[in-house]
């Protein structure tokens, strides 16, 4: 290996006073590397020097004000990630209390940063959810007291605004043990027991945004009951209690497909196949798509666990046949004996070509896939394309341009029509592109049939189009 590779030995060779210049210069305009490098001077004093420099820069995060911009947000980033670095690799082997305090200390700022930073990319609160994790680790090392613990838990999870405890029952269940999830069952309980505080709910700003909401009335009471029943699942749930885990959705809960869903497993786990089958086929189907597929999910496996396999098929075929699911057709189709399975690819096929939805139909085609299948959709329904639809039809056209040059000249030629027949402006520019690709393909058509000709569309396309003086300087 050359002695100019970046590699440890390559770089121990230079000897400490090279690399300390170096390190010196590198860091010369950049806080990080500075901090980082601090932070690895703290921990070489020992691990009491590390402690107090993380807790010094988390107070520091947690009191700061000002707004991170989008040119600062990456070094936030980096920022917040080496504390949790530093706590989980340098402090935790040696000191795993002082660990626990100060990873508890990181989560706590969370909602400062939140207030003051955009995060619509959800890479700071990826640090966070990362970051909660290593409780899991730390926490049976840190020999926190079973009593505290539990309180503390209740106490983050109560003002947990931004999410940022999600998942602490459960990460924190091993070193909370039946004694602790025991006690903060009995925190949420005697919260459960208390009353509403009614003038604080019937204060007239409270009133005032309810009015503008409109519509059903989220009170106080349905947030705590949601609250209750959240809290006490997560700590059956963390207890593997499932019954506790049940008893806690109402009547109304289990008619809700994805809930109803849900039970339906875990009643399968427990052998209650038959009492799986029933809550199923007692939800609401509101012929909405929301739950639909955790529905179908648990309704097949429970009718495979009741043996029930030809019924299983029958579903699986039923609703390929109302929302083309490409998974149920696989499942279908693998389970058909030999030749039987041609048939019924054939036959879906045809579903497929005279679905309503040409958008849908032309989707399933390319997930497939099937090209040929696509080409011929839409040679037979060029009149149902939706030139709008260019989230489906550009990567279509793409995926058939090399061995269906023809159908993918026809999507671009739809998505043409669509811009420059609603005038959209912003769209003049990939107008042009894809005309530009219809006459690169030009020579790849052998023969248009029954649709016009590249020069005949061109020439159409001037006379109906020819004032749209911006889309036509794009095109040149």
């Amino acid at each position: 290996m050359s002695k100019k590779t970046l590699n440890t030995d390559n770089l121990e060779a230079l000897g400490a006073k090279k690399l300390a210049d170096l390190l010196i210069e590198v860091s010369t305009g950049s806080a990080d590397i500075k901090r980082r490098l601090r932070l690895e001077l703290s921990h070489n004093l020992g691990s009491s020097e590390l402690v107090h420099a993380i807790r010094k820069r988390l107070v520091t995060l947690r009191k700061s004000n000002s707004f991170v911009s989008w040119r600062k947000r990456k070094a936030l980033i980096k920022d917040i990630d080496t504390q949790v670095i530093m706590i989980v690799k340098k402090v935790a082997p040696e000191d795993p209390p002082s660990a626990f305090e100060l990873l508890w200390q990181f989560i706590e700022i969370a909602p400062s940063l939140y207030e003051r930073v955009d995060d619509s990319r959800g890479d700071v609160g990826d640090v966070f959810r990362a970051a909660i994790l290593h409780f899991e680790a730390i926490a049976p090392l840190a020999l926190v007291k079973v009593e505290t613990l539990a309180a503390r838990v209740w106490n983050v999870i109560q003002d947990n605004g931004y999410g940022e405890w999600d998942g602490i029952i459960g990460i924190l269940s091993d070193s909370l043990g039946a004694t602790g999830l025991d006690q903060l069952r009995q925190h949420v309980e005697n919260f459960a027991a208390q009353p509403i505080d009614v003038e604080a709910e019937q204060h007239d700003a409270i009133l005032f945004l309810r009015e503008l909401r409109g519509g059903h009335v989220d009170s106080a009471a349905e947030r705590k009951e949601r609250f209750v029943q959240s809290c006490l699942q997560e700590i059956a749930a963390a207890a593997g209690d499932m019954h506790a885990y049940v008893a806690q959705f109402t009547s109304k809960d289990l008619k809700r497909k994805d809930i109803a869903a849900e039970v339906a497993l875990l009643f399968i786990n427990e052998g209650r196949t038959d009492d799986a089958l029933t809550l199923l086929n007692d939800v609401d189907q509101d012929g909405r798509d929301f739950g639909q597929g955790a529905w179908n999910h648990s309704y097949l496996a429970t009718l495979e666990a009741l043996g029930r396999t030809k019924d299983a098929q029958e579903h699986r075929w039923s609703y390929f046949i109302k929302a083309l699911d490409q998974s149920h057709l696989r499942t279908y189709i693998k389970a058909l004996p030999d030749f039987e399975d041609v048939e019924a690819e054939e036959k879906a096929r045809a579903h497929v070509l005279s679905y309503p939805s040409f958008s849908t139909a032309l989707s399933f085609f390319l997930e497939w896939p099937d090209l040929l299948s696509a080409a011929q959709l839409i040679e037979n329904r060029l009149d149902e394309i939706d030139g709008n639809r260019y989230d489906i039809l550009a990567p279509a056209a793409e995926a058939l341009r090399e061995r269906h040059p023809l159908p993918a000249v026809l999507l671009w030629r739809s998505m043409i029509d669509f811009a420059l027949g609603e005038g959209r402006s912003s769209l003049y520019g990939h107008a042009a592109d894809h005309l530009m690709d219809c006459s690169v393909l030009d020579d790849a058509i052998l023969e248009y049939g029954t649709f016009q000709s590249h020069a005949d569309y061109f020439a159409a396309l001037r006379i109906s189009h020819d004032r749209k003086a911006s889309f036509w300087a794009k095109l040149k």
